[in-house]
């Protein structure tokens, strides 16, 4: 008897224990506003590397369309866009460190999968650059669709979809290849200019980032052509909070739809202040009247929307900046143009 109650008690304090963690753990997932408001500053992890997205310059400097909205974020909430850390991550880390906490916010060119979603237990607050998957290949090879890799080795990054979607996609063929798993861009791309690979898959964004700095110049190695019935994957990216954190969850989707919302309704980087003040259109009432209302709820200082614009301009000026006509890149706006442009792009009302 004396044995059954020690082990009833034993049972009862694990459980006791179990559940004071698991309260615990809810109550921190929940808390991530309220720790950057006292902390001073949004954690916002990023790529380890990619032009257009996020890269660092020898100076530290930070610059690209993931880092763009890190510093709107950080104006919306901390009134700074400087009030920002960005932790540089691989692919395989950038998960592992949001469910740790090391991050509040990840954004980097992350695909939003529902496998994702409900196995890692994390929250995409929306869709801020729309890709899809392609290869990389010399120009002197005789590549010009997807067939022709069949028996190829194919470099792509641990951790990614495209490691996946390359797996399925062959399997489905029935093809064959050597996959060549590597850690970063930086090592892919290294690989295929070392002719360690005859191709590199990820994102046609990264694709063209790479491309640029091919050996030679870029016209020695080209992207695969868009062909539907070879397509292997979408690759909608945006940002990610952990699931429970329903009020730092609101905030970052929120501070998406405004920058986009801004570019819908003709608001910039240059006129924000002045159009969101006079509030004589029905439209800026409007947004004036929500964003009042989101300040009261969430905790958050007015003037949000006009600091986050100020921060980083609309969701158009962003485009074209980082990997638009004023970018390096160069890429086309494809499905992110204004759903009235013929792209998918707009926000919910605010209303």
């Amino acid at each position: 008897m004396h044995s059954l109650k020690k082990s009833s008690t034993r049972v009862f304090l694990y459980f006791g224990l179990l559940t004071v963690f698991l309260f615990q753990t809810s109550a921190n997932a929940s808390d991530t506003l309220n720790r950057i408001l006292a902390r001073g500053d949004v954690r916002c992890g990023v790529s380890d590397g990619i032009p257009g997205f996020s890269m660092k310059a020898p100076d530290g400097r930070w610059s690209g369309m993931d880092v763009d909205f890190c510093r709107a974020l950080a104006a919306a909430v901390l009134g700074n866009p400087e009030k920002v850390s960005f932790v540089s991550l691989t692919s395989a880390a950038r998960f592992p460190s949001l469910k740790a906490g090391e991050i509040d916010v990840l954004v980097r060119n992350t695909t939003w999968t529902m496998e994702r979603e409900v196995g890692l237990e994390v929250m995409f607050a929306g869709i801020l650059y729309y890709d899809g998957q392609s290869f990389l290949v010399p120009a002197k090879s005789d590549v010009r669709d997807i067939s022709r890799l069949n028996g190829a080795t194919i470099c792509a990054v641990k951790g990614s979809t495209h490691e996946k979607n390359l797996s399925d996609h062959f399997r489905f063929q029935n093809w064959n290849y050597q996959p060549l798993i590597v850690e970063s861009q930086a090592k892919a791309a290294e690989a295929l200019f070392d002719g360690r690979c005859q191709a590199f898959t990820s994102e046609r964004a990264q694709l063209t980032a790479v491309q640029l700095k091919a050996p030679g110049g870029p016209e020695q190695y080209v992207i695969l052509p868009e062909q539907p019935k070879d397509s292997l994957a979408k690759d909608p990216m945006g940002p990610v909070v952990r699931s429970g954190d329903d009020k730092w969850f609101t905030v970052v989707r929120w501070v998406l739809f405004s920058l986009i919302k801004a570019e819908e309704t003709g608001i910039t980087q240059s006129n924000v202040k002045s159009t969101l003040t006079a509030g004589e259109d029905a439209r800026v009432h409007r947004w004036n009247e929500v964003e009042g209302t989101i300040s009261r709820t969430l905790g958050l200082q007015t003037g949000w929307a006009v600091r986050l614009i100020e921060a980083s301009g609309n969701y158009g000026e962003m485009f074209e900046r980082n990997l638009g006509s004023r970018s390096a890149l160069k890429l086309e706006w494809g499905l992110n143009r204004l759903y009235t442009q013929g792209g998918l792009m707009y926000s919910p009302p605010f209303r």
